[in-house]
Protein backbone atom coordinates (compact mmCIF):
# COMPACT_ATOMS: atom_id res chain seq x y z
CA UNK A 1 0.00 0.00 0.00
CA UNK A 2 1.29 3.44 -1.07
CA UNK A 3 0.58 7.09 -1.33
CA UNK A 4 1.83 9.36 -3.65
CA UNK A 5 1.46 13.19 -4.58
CA UNK A 6 2.09 14.93 -8.17
CA UNK A 7 5.01 16.63 -6.01
CA UNK A 8 6.84 13.73 -4.93
CA UNK A 9 10.39 13.01 -6.08
CA UNK A 10 11.10 10.30 -8.45
CA UNK A 11 13.51 8.44 -5.82
CA UNK A 12 16.91 6.20 -6.49
CA UNK A 13 17.18 2.89 -4.68
CA UNK A 14 19.14 5.09 -1.87
CA UNK A 15 16.40 7.63 -2.23
CA UNK A 16 13.88 5.16 -1.46
CA UNK A 17 15.22 3.60 1.42
CA UNK A 18 15.92 7.06 3.40
CA UNK A 19 12.28 8.22 3.04
CA UNK A 20 11.33 4.27 4.39
CA UNK A 21 13.53 5.18 7.11
CA UNK A 22 11.86 8.44 7.91
CA UNK A 23 8.43 6.95 7.65
CA UNK A 24 9.32 3.99 10.32
CA UNK A 25 11.19 6.60 12.57
CA UNK A 26 8.07 9.01 12.16
CA UNK A 27 5.70 6.14 12.75
CA UNK A 28 7.89 4.92 16.26
CA UNK A 29 7.62 8.47 17.51
CA UNK A 30 3.91 8.40 16.99
CA UNK A 31 3.34 5.28 18.53
CA UNK A 32 4.89 6.42 21.53
CA UNK A 33 4.08 10.06 21.66
CA UNK A 34 1.02 10.13 20.15
CA UNK A 35 0.20 12.28 16.63
CA UNK A 36 0.08 16.08 17.89
CA UNK A 37 3.15 15.58 20.59
CA UNK A 38 5.29 14.47 17.44
CA UNK A 39 7.28 17.30 15.83
CA UNK A 40 9.47 17.19 13.00
CA UNK A 41 12.09 17.85 15.20
CA UNK A 42 11.19 14.71 17.05
CA UNK A 43 11.40 12.89 13.81
CA UNK A 44 14.58 14.32 12.16
CA UNK A 45 16.20 13.57 15.61
CA UNK A 46 15.06 9.98 15.26
CA UNK A 47 16.00 9.48 11.95
CA UNK A 48 19.38 11.74 11.66
CA UNK A 49 18.05 13.69 8.66
CA UNK A 50 18.24 17.06 8.15
CA UNK A 51 14.82 19.35 7.69
CA UNK A 52 16.17 20.01 4.03
CA UNK A 53 15.95 15.88 3.25
CA UNK A 54 12.02 15.94 5.41
CA UNK A 55 10.92 18.09 2.83
CA UNK A 56 12.90 16.74 0.06
CA UNK A 57 10.69 13.83 0.28
CA UNK A 58 8.11 14.97 1.72
CA UNK A 59 7.67 18.26 -0.64
CA UNK A 60 3.94 18.52 1.32
CA UNK A 61 5.09 19.05 5.02
CA UNK A 62 4.15 17.11 7.82
CA UNK A 63 1.07 16.39 6.60
CA UNK A 64 2.27 14.77 3.37
CA UNK A 65 4.24 12.74 5.66
CA UNK A 66 1.50 11.68 8.29
CA UNK A 67 -0.40 10.24 5.36
CA UNK A 68 2.59 7.85 4.80
CA UNK A 69 2.82 7.19 7.92
CA UNK A 70 -1.20 6.33 7.89
CA UNK A 71 0.01 3.83 4.64
CA UNK A 72 2.65 2.36 6.35
CA UNK A 73 0.60 1.46 9.38
CA UNK A 74 -2.46 0.65 7.34
CA UNK A 75 0.12 -2.32 5.80
CA UNK A 76 0.99 -3.13 9.41
CA UNK A 77 -2.47 -4.47 10.12
CA UNK A 78 -2.28 -6.71 7.27
CA UNK A 79 0.87 -7.44 7.48
CA UNK A 80 0.33 -8.63 11.42
CA UNK A 81 -2.19 -11.06 9.96
CA UNK A 82 0.21 -13.35 7.90
CA UNK A 83 0.82 -15.62 6.87
CA UNK A 84 -2.20 -16.50 7.62
CA UNK A 85 -4.59 -14.15 5.92
CA UNK A 86 -3.24 -15.73 2.74
CA UNK A 87 -3.41 -19.11 3.25
CA UNK A 88 -7.16 -19.51 4.26
CA UNK A 89 -7.63 -22.87 2.98
CA UNK A 90 -8.56 -25.11 6.27
CA UNK A 91 -10.49 -24.67 9.40
CA UNK A 92 -7.00 -24.63 11.06
CA UNK A 93 -5.94 -21.69 9.20
CA UNK A 94 -9.15 -20.06 9.89
CA UNK A 95 -8.59 -20.42 13.86
CA UNK A 96 -5.02 -19.70 13.17
CA UNK A 97 -5.89 -16.41 11.46
CA UNK A 98 -8.43 -15.61 14.25
CA UNK A 99 -6.00 -15.99 17.33
CA UNK A 100 -3.65 -13.90 14.88
CA UNK A 101 -5.24 -10.46 14.56
CA UNK A 102 -6.79 -11.49 18.79
CA UNK A 103 -2.79 -11.19 19.65
CA UNK A 104 -1.90 -8.10 17.09
CA UNK A 105 -5.12 -5.87 18.79
CA UNK A 106 -3.83 -6.91 22.27
CA UNK A 107 -0.62 -5.90 21.64
CA UNK A 108 -1.84 -2.70 20.08
CA UNK A 109 -4.22 -2.01 23.22
CA UNK A 110 -6.30 0.89 23.45
CA UNK A 111 -4.09 3.15 21.75
CA UNK A 112 -4.57 2.80 17.97
CA UNK A 113 -1.67 4.46 15.61
CA UNK A 114 -3.72 4.09 12.47
CA UNK A 115 -6.94 5.63 13.86
CA UNK A 116 -5.09 8.50 15.73
CA UNK A 117 -3.72 9.41 12.06
CA UNK A 118 -6.48 9.14 10.11
CA UNK A 119 -8.37 11.64 12.73
CA UNK A 120 -5.17 14.36 12.47
CA UNK A 121 -5.68 13.88 8.73
CA UNK A 122 -9.01 14.48 8.64
CA UNK A 123 -11.62 11.40 8.55
CA UNK A 124 -13.65 12.79 5.96
CA UNK A 125 -10.93 13.99 3.63
CA UNK A 126 -10.53 12.35 0.01
CA UNK A 127 -6.62 11.17 1.12
CA UNK A 128 -7.71 9.33 4.16
CA UNK A 129 -11.24 8.12 2.86
CA UNK A 130 -8.69 6.58 0.16
CA UNK A 131 -6.45 5.11 2.37
CA UNK A 132 -9.34 3.82 4.53
CA UNK A 133 -11.14 2.10 1.77
CA UNK A 134 -7.74 0.81 -0.04
CA UNK A 135 -6.83 -1.14 3.70
CA UNK A 136 -10.48 -2.48 3.53
CA UNK A 137 -10.94 -3.53 0.27
CA UNK A 138 -7.06 -5.38 0.46
CA UNK A 139 -8.34 -7.29 3.84
CA UNK A 140 -11.80 -8.42 2.46
CA UNK A 141 -10.35 -9.24 -1.14
CA UNK A 142 -7.84 -11.92 1.03
CA UNK A 143 -10.83 -12.97 3.28
CA UNK A 144 -13.23 -13.87 -0.10
CA UNK A 145 -9.91 -15.36 -1.54
CA UNK A 146 -9.92 -17.73 1.51
CA UNK A 147 -13.84 -18.32 1.80
CA UNK A 148 -13.91 -19.01 -1.59
CA UNK A 149 -10.62 -21.88 -1.63
CA UNK A 150 -12.98 -23.67 1.33
CA UNK A 151 -16.12 -23.33 -1.07
CA UNK A 152 -13.89 -24.97 -3.89
CA UNK A 153 -12.40 -27.82 -1.72
CA UNK A 154 -16.25 -28.38 -0.66
CA UNK A 155 -16.31 -27.32 2.83
CA UNK A 156 -18.42 -23.75 2.78
CA UNK A 157 -21.59 -24.56 0.26
CA UNK A 158 -20.90 -22.26 -2.85
CA UNK A 159 -24.01 -20.91 -2.27
CA UNK A 160 -23.03 -18.98 0.03
CA UNK A 161 -21.94 -14.97 -0.60
CA UNK A 162 -18.06 -15.44 -0.27
CA UNK A 163 -17.77 -11.29 -1.04
CA UNK A 164 -20.82 -10.06 1.72
CA UNK A 165 -19.25 -12.98 4.07
CA UNK A 166 -16.27 -11.15 3.74
CA UNK A 167 -16.95 -7.57 4.05
CA UNK A 168 -19.16 -8.96 7.39
CA UNK A 169 -15.83 -10.69 9.23
CA UNK A 170 -14.26 -7.50 8.35
CA UNK A 171 -17.07 -5.17 10.37
CA UNK A 172 -16.59 -7.86 12.86
CA UNK A 173 -13.45 -7.35 13.92
CA UNK A 174 -13.37 -3.36 13.31
CA UNK A 175 -16.86 -3.31 15.79
CA UNK A 176 -14.53 -5.43 18.21
CA UNK A 177 -11.38 -3.19 17.84
CA UNK A 178 -13.72 0.24 18.51
CA UNK A 179 -14.69 -1.47 21.33
CA UNK A 180 -11.53 -2.83 22.68
CA UNK A 181 -10.32 1.03 22.03
CA UNK A 182 -12.82 2.60 23.97
CA UNK A 183 -12.89 0.28 26.80
CA UNK A 184 -10.00 -1.65 26.75
CA UNK A 185 -11.80 -5.04 26.63
CA UNK A 186 -10.25 -8.08 24.14
CA UNK A 187 -13.56 -9.70 24.51
CA UNK A 188 -15.64 -7.99 22.43
CA UNK A 189 -13.34 -8.65 18.82
CA UNK A 190 -12.91 -12.52 20.51
CA UNK A 191 -16.37 -13.10 20.53
CA UNK A 192 -17.40 -11.32 16.93
CA UNK A 193 -14.58 -13.36 15.56
CA UNK A 194 -15.78 -16.55 17.18
CA UNK A 195 -19.24 -15.80 16.32
CA UNK A 196 -19.20 -15.03 13.07
CA UNK A 197 -16.07 -18.19 12.16
CA UNK A 198 -18.95 -20.49 14.01
CA UNK A 199 -21.69 -19.22 11.33
CA UNK A 200 -18.79 -20.07 8.72
CA UNK A 201 -18.21 -23.69 9.72
CA UNK A 202 -22.38 -24.25 9.70
CA UNK A 203 -22.11 -23.24 5.72
CA UNK A 204 -21.24 -26.56 5.02
CA UNK A 205 -22.71 -28.30 2.18
CA UNK A 206 -26.05 -29.83 3.46
CA UNK A 207 -24.59 -33.45 2.21
CA UNK A 208 -21.58 -33.54 4.33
Amino acid sequence: MTTSGASAPRLTPKGMATRRRIVEGAAEEIRGRGVTATTLDDIRARTATSKSQIFHYFPGGKEELLLAVAAREAERVLEDQEPHLSGLGTWSAWQDWRDAVVRRYERQGVNCPLGMLITELGRATPAAQALTGQLIRQWQSALYTGIRRMQDSGEIDRQLDADRTAAALVAAVQGGVTILMSTGAITHLEAALDTTLTLLRTAAPAAR
